[in-house]
């Protein structure tokens, strides 16, 4: 009698590492607990700052969530969804991107007995998904619609959302300031589009803080200028400004082509026909009436004298972004040919400009402009570091403030919606029999990361404050939150301590989603060989042996 061995069937390379099973998603919970670690002391009004060095040396110091993990430079791959989840919200938002880290890694922290215990993930799974609709559900029952405001109960709505986003940040001393600036700027804009980057910001290292301006128009750095521009009128009431993507300059010829001539005279032709074009495109310029020229390319020593002679300003290599923002704001039209300006269609005009000294730079500054939808903040500071964390703030709370005039539902921040619903999760669950009941009551106890970490990293007794907040909302203050101003608790919506709804819900719905996406994955399969393959391969040194064959 014959036996056959069944042949061995070899699917992946050698080398090829497959993990999977309940210790491969304990595994992918624990890199996720990692990053916890990491941002957790960052939350809050009285979070620390990191201190982050790159590769090339370059130093970063902030607390912005979504900053700190793009510069982790993580390589997990289970981790790597906290970081989609955190730029995410940074993108739709603006703001909560420590928060939404939290929260995924706090409900995969309270999901982990049930997995080491050998309970389903699918179960868990769809616990998960009933907790994040009731608690949506919830908040969209509890936020305070501002729709029926006036404009000046608008404008301090959401100087209040401004002020609510910066005291996580290093501008929380200077709020009431920049709380200002920021929803001035966001007012300049289209209501209908609110588009962020049409709000221009400019760093000049030095000054204080205070010194930031707001330029209800667009104000840019002083370019290159050629021999002249010290002549030139550096202000204008009402000015005509043309905006061009017309090159003012005399080249030299061998740059541009090869030109064989027989006789002296051939070439005082060429060079006559080079300045006939170029004078002709400067008079036709000076006959528009045109003020202030803008150009995208180059403005030579000729034509920048040329202009001096004649009281007219003139700026060559405007970047793109700044002549589109002043294009926008002045109105015209940007030219590519000066053959045929039509004064009343193709030049701009606004209020003022002129050209400022500020700080150890020179910027151009256009004021009161007519069609302005577009505006620029100034930023001052005592070294680059702090007015980059400065901008990074300022994108926050932007952000929070364009979402606060989109939608404007509110509910209290400080920890105080968390905890309501932390309270009406943990009531719901006792009407829900079964493996359900947990789940939802691990989502309940999630919830309560957020004050938690806000009492500790104020360095608060935490057991003590969130006892005290689970006692008032069982009592019905469904605004009870913390107060750190006080070390207490605290009506936060009396305190104005305000948060659009949208950035609740937009990250518990994000954190539910990227906790169930890592207990969903039970198997990580990961190939080195091509990795090695991928290398470059070593160049061989002076002394090494050659390779056998050769």
């Amino acid at each position: 009698m014959s036996y056959r061995q069944t042949p061995t069937i070899v699917v992946l390379k050698e080398g090829t590492d497959a993990s999977q099973g309940r210790g491969q998603i304990i595994s992918n919970i624990n890199a996720c607990l990692a990053i916890q670690d990491t941002l957790k002391t960052t939350l809050g009004p009285f979070g620390s700052d990191l201190l982050l060095v790159g590769g090339d040396g370059k130093t970063t110091i902030t607390n912005d969530g979504a900053t700190i993990l793009k510069k982790l430079d993580v390589v997990h791959p289970a981790a790597k969804i906290l970081v989609d989840i955190s730029r995410s919200q940074d993108c739709e938002i603006g703001d909560g991107t420590t928060s939404v880290c939290l929260l995924a890694s706090e409900i995969l922290k309270h999901c982990k007995p049930y997995i080491e215990e050998g309970m389903s993930s699918n179960s868990i799974v769809k616990g998960l998904r009933d907790s994040v609709h009731l608690a949506v559900q919830k908040i969209k029952e509890l936020e305070i619609n501002l729709d029926e405001k006036s404009v000046d109960d608008e404008y301090d709505m959401l100087i209040k959302c401004a002020l609510t986003a910066m005291n996580s940040k290093i501008i929380q001393q200077n709020g009431e300031f920049y709380s200002k600036l920021v929803v001035d700027s966001v007012l300049t804009l289209d209501r209908d589009d609110l588009d962020e980057n049409l709000i221009g910001i400019k760093k000049i290292p030095g000054g204080a803080m205070e010194e930031s301006l707001f330029i209800q128009g667009v104000a840019f750095k002083k370019t290159f200028s050629y021999a002249g521009f010290e002549q030139q009128p550096k202000t204008f009431q009402n000015p005509k400004i043309l905006n061009l993507n017309v090159e003012l300059e005399l080249k030299a010829e061998k740059d541009n082509a090869e030109v064989r001539i027989n006789k002296v005279e051939d070439y005082q032709k060429i060079v006559d026909a080079e300045w006939e074009i170029i004078m002709d495109k400067l008079n036709k310029i000076v006959e528009s009436g045109c003020n202030v020229v803008l150009s995208k390319l180059p403005i030579g020593d000729l034509a920048t004298q040329f202009f001096a002679d004649r009281g007219i300003f003139c700026a060559g290599r405007v970047s793109s972004d700044d002549l589109e923002r002043t294009h926008k704001a002045v109105g015209g039209s940007i030219l590519t040919s000066v053959n045929d300006i039509k004064p009343e269609h193709d030049l701009g005009t606004c209020e003022k400009f002129e050209e400022l000294q500020i700080g150890g730079e020179r910027y151009n500054i256009f004021n009161g402009c007519p069609l302005t939808k577009t505006c620029t903040l100034i930023l001052r500071g005592g070294s680059i570091k702090i007015i980059d964390e400065i901008e990074r703030s300022l994108h926050d709370a932007i952000m929070i403030v364009k979402r606060a005039l989109k939608n404007k539902q509110i509910v209290a921040g400080g920890g105080a919606i968390e905890m309501e619903l932390s309270k009406y999760l943990r009531d719901y669950s006792h009407q829900v029999k079964g493996k359900k009941q947990l789940i939802i009551q691990s989502y309940a106890r999630a919830l309560e990361i957020i004050p938690r970490q806000l009492c500790e990293n104020a360095g608060l007794d935490s057991i003590e404050l969130l006892n005290k907040l689970r006692s008032l909302h069982a009592n019905g203050e469904i605004y009870a939150g913390l107060d750190l101003d006080s070390d207490n608790v605290a009506n936060n919506l009396e305190k104005f301590v305000w948060e659009p709804s949208v950035v609740k819900i937009n990250a518990l719905q994000s954190a539910t989603e990227a906790a169930i996406l890592v207990l969903s994955v039970d198997e990580t399969i990961q190939n080195k060989d091509s990795e090695q393959a991928s290398a470059a391969p070593v160049p061989r040194g002076r002394g090494m042996p050659m390779p056998a064959g050769m």
